[in-house]
């Protein structure tokens, strides 16, 4: 069996593309959607489409009222993207870590995030 990629990388807009996919599948509009998360329409539109980040608050509430798991929001799964889920425990204590910040501090961490994700995706 191959190894999994040493660099495993999301996009918000992959990560968009999956969240309107499986909303789709579940037969939930944008607008039920938003309803449920308490935010607005827009910004399921907007995350929809890439343009807004996702805090790991927002991907646990997403994966509850999708029904599916957090990892199936952010890389996919049974190889729809091509990529496992990190195994790294040093990884996953890191976001475990992250959950536990108030939502501003994981909004500021994750936004770094995003833009250094972002920045090796552009090269």
């Amino acid at each position: 069996m191959p190894s999994p990629p040493k660099n495993v990388q999301f996009t918000k807009a992959e990560a968009g593309r999956r969240i309107r996919s499986i909303r789709e599948s579940r037969g939930i509009t944008q607008v039920e959607m938003a309803k449920t998360l308490g935010i607005p329409q827009s910004n399921v539109s907007a995350m929809e489409r890439g343009t807004r980040g996702l805090t790991v608050h927002q991907v646990v509430k997403l994966a509850r009222v999708l029904k599916v798991s957090a990892d199936e929001i952010l890389i996919g799964r049974n190889g729809s993207h091509e990529t496992k889920p990190p195994t790294s425990l040093k990884l996953l204590r890191r976001l475990q870590r992250i959950e536990k910040l108030p939502e501003a501090r994981q909004r500021v961490v994750l936004k770094f995030i995003d833009a250094l994700v972002d920045q090796e995706s552009s090269r």
